[in-house]
């Protein structure tokens, strides 16, 4: 791509680092689990309950903060002083593919991006930048696409660099004001004969976008019928990474691909393996199948070498399920030692999904590669009609002023 290709950075101005935990017994593949913690840490007291926190420069047990946007939360105060009742556990992207439940209470965790929650609703997705360079796999195909899509929040239990801006959508609830250089949906419009929507440019942002020495790079076509290819590409792409969109039903794989489960899986299996002759999906006695080769090895981006990560190119469904097996580890101590004694029905089901997300992302896959757009609708013809830059305002949060907000202490927050 030419330094004349716009780059997601300017077609999305607003970027918002995704959370960072700062402890890991925060989050967990089960809510309940989480629950459990809670009520542990509440009924430690002292040096034991400092322990078990494992306070960080910016969060200690007497550390108070503001309740997060939208979520209720009954004390404001440091935790030692009112630790209150158990916030409801909701849901996040822990790490590509893997969603996982986390505490919402920002006297937890170290940077909970209120921003983000303030657009948080039904209407929201946010993009996800994987490093510059990286040629691994994303959640939008394989090879790379370099941004993902999805509806959750984003935490950053992760290496430094690991992960790029998040970028909502929209800039303020109930699906208004996108997130999109100003000017730049009517000149679509116009350029493409018919309506363009905030979600069809994040469409296309998943079928044409590519990674690139200057970022994320996102070309557009000058050709109506290249436009009109891609959105069918990017639609199905969200389509497969939400499992459904619209209220639609979620894509299925063909009858005789749709994965199974053979055998129950008892107790707690002790590993996870796949056989090549069969395509079974072993889980100590568990058994699921059909699951392609595709499906197993389908990998995520990984961290740079060295920096503790687990390296370019992790599985999916392997880093899956040794994620809901780290409390089992002899190494957890603490609040992370804390989980299920016996395999959840549940993580069955998400199974069954996870597979079948990477089938069909994997089967895309050729059909992204190959794509092109056509002639190119340049920068420099965006900066002509006044879409590039964008202003300056286009890349800070919106004014949410539609709810008072809690401070530390019980102080209304000024937004």
């Amino acid at each position: 791509m030419s330094d004349d290709v716009p780059l997601l950075d300017d077609l999305m101005p607003w970027a918002v680092s995704s959370l960072r935990l700062g402890r890991t017994w925060v989050a967990a593949p089960d809510p309940t689990a989480l629950r459990t913690r809670w009520s542990a840490l509440v009924g430690a007291e002292g040096a034991e309950r400092e322990r078990l926190f494992r306070p960080s420069r910016l969060r200690s047990t007497t550390t108070g903060a503001a309740a997060l946007p939208g979520q209720r939360s009954a004390s404001t105060a440091g935790f030692a002083d009112a630790p209150g009742p158990c916030p409801d556990p909701v849901r996040v992207l822990y790490t590509p593919f893997d969603e996982q439940w986390l505490l919402p209470d920002q006297r937890l965790i170290d940077a909970s991006r209120p921003q983000l929650w303030r657009v948080l609703d039904e209407h929201q997705l946010f993009t996800v930048e994987t490093p510059t360079g990286n040629t691994t796999n994303d959640t939008a195909g394989n090879p790379a696409n370099g941004a993902g899509a999805g509806g959750l929040l984003v935490t950053r239990h992760l290496p430094a660099g690991r992960l790029g801006g998040i970028r909502p959508l929209y800039r303020r609830p109930g699906g208004t004001e996108p997130n999109l250089a100003p000017g730049l949906l009517p000149l679509l419009a116009e350029r493409y004969g018919g309506p363009v929507t905030a979600q069809d440019v994040l469409c296309w942002i998943l079928a044409a976008g590519r990674p690139g020495p200057r970022g994320h790079e996102v070309p557009l076509t000058a050709d109506p019928e290249r436009w009109r290819a891609g959105l069918d590409l990017g639609r199905r792409l969200l389509a497969v990474r939400l499992r459904g969109v619209d209220g639609g039903e979620p894509p299925r794989l063909p009858g005789g691909r749709r994965p199974y489960v053979r055998s129950a899986i008892q107790g707690w299996p002790e590993g996870i393996d796949w056989d090549p002759q069969s395509g079974t999906l072993s889980l100590g006695s568990g058994t699921v199948s059909p699951v392609p080769r595709t499906a197993w090895e389908y990998e995520a981006p990984g961290a740079p070498a060295g920096t503790g990560g687990a390296g370019a190119g992790t599985r999916v469904l392997r880093a899956w399920f040794d994620a809901r097996c780290a409390h089992r580890d002899p190494a957890a101590e603490g609040l992370e030692a804390l989980g299920p004694t016996e395999w959840p029905q549940a993580w069955t089901s998400e199974l069954l999904a996870l597979v079948t997300t990477l089938a069909l992302l994997a089967d895309l896959a050729p059909e992204r590669e190959a794509f092109t757009p056509g002639p190119l609708l340049a920068r420099a013809g965006l900066t002509a009609a006044g879409v590039l830059p964008a202003p300056h305002w286009s890349r800070r949060p919106a004014s949410v002023l539609d709810h008072q907000e809690e401070g530390p202490g019980g102080q209304f927050a000024l937004l």
